[in-house]
């Protein structure tokens, strides 16, 4: 899956690969989190745009946003049939620029991120899907889902999902709208070939949303690894240590409960 990422190459310089009309400026972002508004780039009367839109996809037919999950990915296997994504694969395809992602391996001592980035150090376009919601009162949401396919095996013992990222050279394509039917979009969604992207080990300080700076994508410290041990280790006595107290409330109460 793809739960939090990257953009810190110049807003010239992802304009110019990208190629919409606009000239935004942003600043560099080191933990994009859910729910936080993203760049994306959207196809519209056959020009590329920029846009704002919040991460987390609802689609236009549902009632409140409160009652439904956030979709922050959408499965390549299953977006041209489920009622959630068809219709934006179809009609709402978008590119979202990212340098790199983190993802979490999954370790007996708890879970490592990982900052995931291409081998030549340029940007990249993952594969998205936008959907705008309508609210009661009229009210309009931009949203989008990154689209994710099964890891090749050189990347599976990071994690078995990887972000769909979208070649240069097929932007277009991808984006094309009516001129590119969803089936032929389809067969674009695919993992990215061995080599393109390199990764390594970061501190567990990725883990907080709060956290913003360069130092998150980092390769990890000796000192860093050693501290991050260390609180794994207090965190699961913590934890049993708080199972241990429910367990005595639970056997000292009796079933008979408590006024007080």
């Amino acid at each position: 899956m793809c739960g939090r990422y990257v953009i810190i190459s110049a807003p010239e310089a992802i304009r110019r690969l990208f190629d919409y009309a606009e000239q935004p400026n942003f600043p560099p972002r080191y933990n994009i989190a859910p729910t936080q508004p993203v760049p994306v780039v959207v196809l519209e009367n056959g020009t590329r745009h920029f846009r704002l839109m919040r991460w987390g996809l609802i689609p236009a037919w549902v009632k409140d946003p409160r009652t439904f999950s956030l979709v922050i990915n959408a499965r390549s296997e299953t977006v041209l049939d489920k009622p959630a994504f068809r219709n934006a694969m179809r009609r709402r395809r978008c590119l979202l620029p990212a340098d790199g992602y983190y993802e979490w391996q999954v370790r007996s001592g708890g879970k490592q991120p990982f900052f995931i980035r291409p081998v030549d150090g340029q940007p990249m376009g993952f594969a998205g899907l936008a959907e705008t919601w309508v609210g009661p009162n009229g009210e309009e949401v931009d949203t989008v889902a990154i689209i994710t396919t099964a890891a090749r095996p050189e990347m599976s013992h990071l994690h078995h999902r990887v972000p769909v990222t979208i070649r240069p050279e097929d932007f277009g394509r991808w984006l094309g709208g009516n001129d590119v039917d969803a089936e032929e979009a389809g067969t674009m969604l695919t993992a990215p070939p061995p080599g393109l992207l390199t990764w390594h080990e970061v501190t567990s300080a990725v883990n907080k949303v709060g956290n913003d700076d360069p130092r998150l994508i980092q390769s990890m410290t000796e000192e860093e690894r050693a501290a991050d041990a260390e609180t794994a280790v207090a965190s699961k006595k913590q934890a049993r240590a708080e199972k241990s107290r429910r367990q005595t409330d639970v056997a000292g109460d009796n079933g008979q409960g408590s006024l007080f």
